[in-house]
This record gives C-alpha cells, sequence and structure tokens, in this order.
C-alpha cells in the first residue's frame, strides 16, 4: 500500500473552503465529473469517458473540518482506497492536506494527479 499526500496553502478563510468541501454533492471543483447522486453515505460520481466512481462517506467532521471517504466502485480493480482531506487554520489562510492511501500501488500516479486537478479546480472556484 502506498500513500500520497498533497498539501496547499489557501488564502482563503477555513469556513469558506470547508462550506465547498463539505458540500459532498458539489463537482464544480473536480475534474471531469458530470454529476454527483448521493444515495446515504455513498457519493456517486458520474465521470466524463470513465462511466461511474462509487465512494463511501465515512465520515465529514464540521468540528475537525476533516472528510474521510473511500472508493468502493471503480474502473479499475483497486484492493483499497482511503483518502482524508483536512483543513487547518493559519492566520488568515488554510492549508489543505490531502491524504489518500491506495493499493495497488501501481494506481498512486494517476490518483495523485486527479488530487493536483481537483486543487486547480478548487483555486478556480474560490477565485470566480
Amino acid at each position: 500500500m502506498k500513500t500520497i499526500e498533497e498539501i496547499k496553502e489557501f488564502k482563503y478563510k477555513i469556513d469558506e473552503i470547508w462550506s465547498i468541501i463539505s458540500d459532498i454533492s458539489r463537482s464544480d471543483w473536480v475534474p471531469g465529473v458530470k454529476n454527483i447522486i448521493l444515495d446515504g453515505d455513498t457519493r456517486i460520481f458520474e465521470m466524463e469517458g470513465m462511466g461511474d466512481l462509487v465512494e463511501r462517506i465515512i465520515s465529514c467532521n464540521d468540528l475537525s473540518y476533516e472528510l474521510k471517504y473511500s472508493a468502493i466502485k471503480t474502473a479499475v480493480p483497486i484492493k483499497h482506497h482511503l483518502a482524508i482531506i483536512r483543513l487547518t487554520k493559519v492566520g488568515d489562510k488554510t492549508v489543505f492536506n490531502w491524504s489518500t492511501e491506495i493499493e495497488p500501488e501501481v494506481f498512486a500516479d494517476a490518483i495523485q494527479a486527479g488530487m493536483k486537478e481537483s486543487l486547480k479546480g478548487l483555486q478556480q472556484v474560490l477565485d470566480s
């Protein structure tokens, strides 16, 4: 199993970023997503040209600014996936820490690339 991590500092307040991240039905910051369907603790991403990606939301904690989720159905055979997004307030800025455990490791580079693109998308949403 491999753990990958992306850390980015944003010039925006933690509550502003959390309002986007904690809205688990929101897809405007995630590239390639046509639509999101929620079914209880399950989030279904309708992906452009890739079929559906299904995630289980493990927790979405407004007090700790932490979202945990796990991919449970993907187009490729993943044995283990656990992602955690944690926001930390640093003055008027926010540190966004996104870590993902993945097995098999062969998918780590693609997942990390997706994380980087999503962070760019989040920056664009915040800037608009």
